[in-house]
């Protein structure tokens, strides 16, 4: 494993400038068979390519994908419970009940994991520019990293708020120590990279490229930052235009989670997740692992467990409930059957591989991707701009969409929504993305933009002007030596 060394601005240096190289077609299949050092790097097209390879396998990343994303993106929400047992990994309970500090390691590794991302994106953009290749590739190639770049940020500024805003590798020894940037530059800074890269990026790939970032990647990502800003009028345009690439709902919504249905024509951009024969290190993504089953039978560790609450929310006859959540007991609808007597009444079926494809020396169920943006939250969140501006007969039609695949075609069940109160559908809209997003790290960020932490989250200590943020990593502030600032309450 390769050592990275943290700046005091939460930046991660890969040590003297280095890429890791590799001779592989696909992104996933990234190993540590040597570096070279930048000035002898950052020549050739294959150098841009391989680049761009390693900052996609760093997507898959422990930091990225598992234990400090569940802790921090997911762990505050009432849908979920730690998992487990008892004693097992018990800090992922200071931030179910609101009680983390500053000295977290959950916290340190978040922001570390997403400035390395970060990092990876810089090299590219500093650089590429300066390589003789393919004009369209290289363009395609600045904005694949402007799109991640914006995703990490994306992911920063709505976990800490203020964040230092690096755009570019520092050069010199004063461009390491950096201040958080006020949150409001850095929305700006990630809606520029994604217009930019919108403006680059294509609709679709062939299937040699499938998992890079496309046009409607850009624009629903847009969409979401303008959705968390409240800029209303942009998420309807963004929306808009995503709703006219093309994309559609996947008819089962169990099955749009499962290994065979990747990519799937719901599917807006995917960390694309791999088992490689006879490479278990590049299969090295531990998303599925650490939510799986826990026991002999799932072989996972079964954090991240679905809450009582969740499972009450969905509405009678609702598939959705029985496709999101694996129930102690039952045989799922891949043919595996359940312990009735283990550790966890409930799993997440949302990252579960049927046990059949696990492969001993490989991490159980490291082929999984993790669905990052998918349509049904383009027709969400062009329902609740829509709302927002009065437009509510037009919030209806996206919300119907949603609710017509989960209603599976009894009519029965799941009613239309059909009142054109703008409450009243405002609330339907937040149950919508409740029971649609379930175990997919939306959910506690959701209720904090909707101005609901104190109602949903205060029963187990969730206070306000304080915990819409995580506290910044005590680590990072000890080595800015007091360039970096808390977050108040902590």
């Amino acid at each position: 494993m390769k050592k990275y060394l943290k700046s005091a601005a939460g930046i991660s240096i890969l040590a003297a400038l280095v890429v890791t190289q590799s001779c592989k077609k696909s992104f996933l299949d990234v190993t540590a068979k040597g570096t070279v050092a930048s000035a002898q790097f950052w020549k050739t097209e294959t150098d841009a390519t391989s680049a761009v390879n390693a900052m996609y396998a760093n997507l898959h990343e422990w930091t990225n994908i598992a234990f400090a994303p569940i802790a921090v993106e997911s762990m505050g929400s009432d849908d979920v419970e730690k998992g487990s047992t008892p004693t097992d990994a018990s800090f992922m309970n200071d931030f179910h009940f609101f009680t983390a500090n500053s000295g977290e390691g959950q916290i340190a590794d978040f922001w570390g994991g997403e400035y390395k991302t970060i990092n990876f994106a810089n090299q590219i953009l500093d650089n590429v520019p300066g390589i003789n290749m393919d004009a369209n590739l290289k363009s395609r190639y600045l904005a694949e990293a402007k799109f991640i770049r914006a995703y990490a940020y994306f992911r920063l500024v709505r976990a800490f708020g203020d964040v230092p805003l690096r755009l570019h590798v520092p050069k010199t020894a004063n461009e390491y120590n950096i201040p958080r940037t006020p949150k409001a530059q850095v929305w700006t800074a990630i809606e520029t990279d994604l217009t930019d890269a919108a403006s680059v990026l294509p609709q679709s790939y062939g299937a040699a490229d499938v998992g890079h970032v496309t046009k409607g990647a850009a624009l629903t990502l847009h969409a979401k930052a303008a959705l968390y800003q409240k800029k209303w009028a942009d998420v309807v345009n963004y929306t808009n235009q995503v709703m006219g690439l093309g994309y559609s709902l996947f008819p089962d919504y169990e099955q749009m989670f499962r290994t065979n249905h990747k990519n799937n024509q719901e599917s807006i951009f995917e960390i694309q997740n791999m088992l490689i024969p006879n490479n278990p290190g590049a299969s090295n993504s531990q998303y599925s692992q650490v939510q799986g089953v826990r026991g002999s039978t799932g072989g996972g560790w079964g954090f991240n467990v679905p809450s009582a609450d969740l499972a009450a929310a969905y509405e009678t006859g609702d598939p959705r409930r029985d496709a999101t959540i694996i129930f102690r007991g039952e045989t799922t609808p891949e043919g595996d059957a359940i312990p009735a007597d283990g550790d966890n009444p409930m799993y997440n079926q949302k990252s579960y591989v049927p046990f059949s494809l696990y492969v001993s020396g490989f991490n159980e169920g490291c082929q999984q991707n993790k669905i990052v943006l998918r349509y049904a939250d383009v027709l969400l969140m062009n329902a609740e701009a829509n709302n927002e501006l009065g437009n509510t007969a037009a919030a209806l039609i996206p919300l119907e969409q949603v609710r017509a695949r989960a209603r599976a075609g009894n009519n029965a069940i799941l009613p239309k929504v059909v009142s054109t109160d703008q409450a009243t559908v405002r609330a339907a809209i937040y149950h919508e993305r409740r029971v649609e997003f379930a175990m997919e790290f939306d959910r506690y960020f959701d209720v904090i933009r909707q101005g609901r932490g104190a109602e949903v989250f205060g029963s187990r200590g969730w206070k306000a002007n304080k915990n819409e943020v995580w506290p910044v990593p005590q680590n990072e502030i000890d080595l800015s030596a007091g360039t970096l600032t808390q977050n108040p309450g902590y």
